[in-house]
């Protein structure tokens, strides 16, 4: 048994040890219930989860190298590495990305998401929108760069 501590906003930290044995994952739900003097954490399942598919030895190998590149570019989206396709076909064998959205995860796609993200630091997107019209708007005057 792991000891927890209770942080300033009632948040404890589950031991990763607990965390892997129960396959959680960041954003998961548990249920969280007072019993006999005890707090019991069960996790929630909100919709049923497919089986995990078997994974093969070389996808088993890849896959803490995977989890780590998905991991950063969750964290730094600015600078991250994108996955090998070889990398997102195990992402989403494992049901760490959504197999629809494997094209998002390719570092070909991040590559031009790490541009898009330069250019909004440097001040070359116009921003977000409330309309149509105020898109329009904003276009019409923005100042002229010449090419």
């Amino acid at each position: 048994m792991a000891a927890v501590k209770i942080g300033p906003k009632h948040q404890v930290t589950i031991p990763r040890e607990v965390f892997e044995a129960l396959h959680l994952g960041v954003g998961d739900f548990l249920d969280a219930e007072a019993r006999g003097g005890q707090i019991i954490l069960s996790p929630l399942q909100l919709a049923a989860k497919a089986p995990a598919a078997k994974l093969s030895a070389a996808e088993q190998r890849r896959l803490p190298r995977t989890r780590a590149k998905i991991a950063r570019i969750q964290e730094d989206l600015g600078s991250a590495r994108g996955l090998s396709t070889e990398e997102a076909e195990v992402a989403a064998k494992a049901g760490l990305i959504d197999p629809d959205q494997k094209y998002w995860w390719t570092e070909e796609w991040q590559r031009g998401e790490r541009e898009a993200e330069a250019d909004r630091k440097r001040g070359r997107v116009l921003g977000s929108f409330e309309s149509v019209a105020a898109m329009k708007e904003a276009i019409r005057k923005r100042p002229r760069v010449s090419a």
